[in-house]
């Protein structure tokens, strides 16, 4: 079973059990659902019982926890979800968990692979590095991404001189 990762437990809140999380997901909502939750290490399985949000955190109480002491060990932890429990994605969206790892083709030379994806206002850029550890960044444009075969774990771009030194 895959896990994916969807918070950071930022904190307790209160004394009746409640925690902060910290969403690493667009779809924050998703607390909401009826599904099952794990949190690291010993990958405790927890259901949701009640969630709000408040100035870009989830406030969660979790169904069978019921004071400070015993979610205070959840603290610094995250909290993930089954793959199959992921959203569809609209076409030409992707995960940035499936994205990382990926080989970059640029013709068809194997140029890198993808180490980290950085998130701005104006589109994604793909941190990667080739084979000789030198990082370059390829911005998440059609411009320059022609396909992503998340299948086969390849990227085939059409990169202009200069991105890669």
């Amino acid at each position: 079973m895959e896990l994916i990762k969807v918070g950071y437990i930022t904190n307790t809140h209160g004394i009746k059990g409640d925690i902060k999380i910290y969403p690493l997901t667009d779809y924050p909502e998703r607390f909401d659902e009826k599904i099952d939750f794990y949190i690291e290490d010993e990958k405790t399985k927890v259901k949701i019982k009640k969630t709000r949000l408040h100035r870009g955190l989830v406030y969660v109480k979790l169904e069978g926890y019921n004071n400070i002491n015993e979610v205070l060990k959840f603290k610094d932890k995250y909290i993930y979800i089954n793959e199959e429990d992921r959203l569809e994605l609209p076409e030409d969206i992707y995960y940035i968990s499936d994205l990382v790892g990926m080989e970059i083709i640029d013709g068809d030379k194997l140029i890198g692979v993808v180490k980290e994806v950085m998130s701005n206002q104006a589109n994604d850029i793909y941190i990667c590095e080739d084979k000789n550890k030198k990082e370059f960044m390829i911005p998440a444009v059609k411009e320059f991404i022609k396909n992503v075969d998340i299948k086969n774990g390849k990227i085939y771009t059409e990169l202009i001189e200069g991105i890669i030194e």
